[in-house]
């Protein structure tokens, strides 16, 4: 790459020199030097997705990250260690680490046997209803 090369800002969509996107990089790490543990890197998720994913892709994550986080606080609430769920729902504690940590899309019947054994269950409702 040399410094007369186009290339495009991804923040601007404007086509930029080489030579201008080094600079602007070099301003942005002068800056967080600075600041410190202060620095804030702006990004805007919800920007980010709606670029780049499908509302029907962004419903899922959402849904996906909501069933993980309900997951996690249960067997929390409870006190339970993720082998001794293994015990409980006989699913493997591996299996239940990827799940937890987003890893893995597990089969429909491994969730169920997870909330299962921490007393949930799924339950279809309407979208809107949906937090």
């Amino acid at each position: 790459m040399n410094n007369n090369e186009i290339l495009i800002d991804p923040k601007t969509e404007k086509e930029i020199s080489c030579k201008e996107a080094i600079a602007q990089a070099y301003k942005i790490i002068e800056d967080i030097k600075e600041r410190g543990k202060d620095a804030l890197i702006e990004f805007d998720l919800e920007e980010f997705e709606k670029k780049h994913f499908s509302p029907g892709e962004i419903a899922e994550r959402k849904l996906k990250t909501a069933l993980l986080g309900e997951l996690i606080k249960a067997r929390n609430e409870r006190g339970i260690t993720q082998k001794k769920l293994e015990e409980l729902s006989g699913v493997k504690q591996p299996v239940i680490a990827r799940m937890e940590s987003g890893r893995t899309s597990p089969r429909l019947d491994t969730v169920l046997k997870v909330l299962g054994a921490l007393g949930k269950t799924l339950a279809i409702v309407p979208l809107d209803q949906v937090k």
